[in-house]
């Protein structure tokens, strides 16, 4: 099973709406926690994903930005930063105290420019947010950021599920103007509940069953640009800022899958580079 996979099934294999991730001297996550009962956490996510990889400190392979204290805990924008990018082949983004930490993994292809991610999570407590930069020998790089929030995993739709499963898989992008020979900037987003699985129902008063987007794959023809790996921690439809080095004018093509065997498959014509 590979590292997403494994450490994504026992995260979930854990969690229900009122449990914690982990046991132990790690399991009281909140804006209580110590910095030695933080670390004690991370080190526990990070044996579950990395094994006994070593994983070293940086602050020049990887950045991430986030608001210091989330407006909305349901919506909290995530910017990675890769200033070294051409030694970058893919990132993991770790959310420490949701009920799933582990939130993204995204490997780049031969078509990307990894200098930089956006996207939108979750946050559903007092947490460390670390990303970990995986470089193409194989070596792992991480940085942290403190984030206060609450709630964002079992935040409410403020809709019928009903409503917010209309339009399941529509897809859209847009592309920034780029110059000839540079680097094209992209925003994707996804129509997609990523329904939680700790989200209640307000008419039925039931829990929601999950029902989350878990891949990613977008390509330029042959070329892969990137591939993203998910879970709950992704915020509900979903949007994805990245950069890609065209070739040709073949499309740029998006596949989506989630965890109900939902698959769609979209394709965007790429913008002729201006002069």
């Amino acid at each position: 099973m590979k590292p997403f996979a494994a450490a994504l099934a026992l995260s979930l294999s854990l969690s229900v709406p009122a449990a914690a991730w982990l046991t132990g001297p790690a399991q009281a996550a909140g804006a209580s926690d110590t910095d030695a009962e933080r670390l004690a956490r991370w080190q526990e996510i990070r044996t579950s994903i990395f094994g006994d990889k070593a994983v070293a400190e940086t602050d020049s392979l990887i950045k991430v930005d986030a608001p210091a204290r989330a407006l909305d805990a349901a919506l909290v924008p995530i910017t990675l930063t890769m200033p070294e990018k051409d030694r970058i082949a893919a990132i993991h983004l770790v959310i420490d105290d949701n009920p799933s930490p582990y939130a993204a993994h995204i490997t780049f292809g031969p078509a990307a420019d990894p200098a930089e991610i956006k996207l939108r999570v979750r946050v559903n407590n007092y947490t460390n947010i670390h990303a970990v930069a995986e470089t193409k020998d194989g070596k792992l790089f991480e940085t942290t950021k403190f984030v206060k929030a609450s709630g964002g995993c079992s935040a409410p739709m403020g809709m019928s599920d009903e409503e917010a499963m209309k339009g399941m898989g529509d897809m859209r992008m847009k592309f920034a103007e780029a110059g000839a020979g540079k680097a094209t900037e992209a925003t994707l987003m996804i129509r997609h509940p990523n329904f939680s699985g700790m989200q209640m129902n307000q008419i039925t008063r039931d829990y929601t069953p999950a029902r989350y987007i878990q891949k990613v794959v977008v390509a330029q023809g042959p070329r892969n640009i990137l591939t993203l790996d998910g879970d709950i921690s992704i915020a509900s439809n979903p949007v994805i800022n990245f950069a890609f080095l065209p070739e040709g004018s073949a499309p740029v093509t998006v596949t989506a899958s989630d965890n109900q065997s939902g698959r769609w498959e979209h394709s965007f014509p790429v913008p002729s580079p201006s002069n």
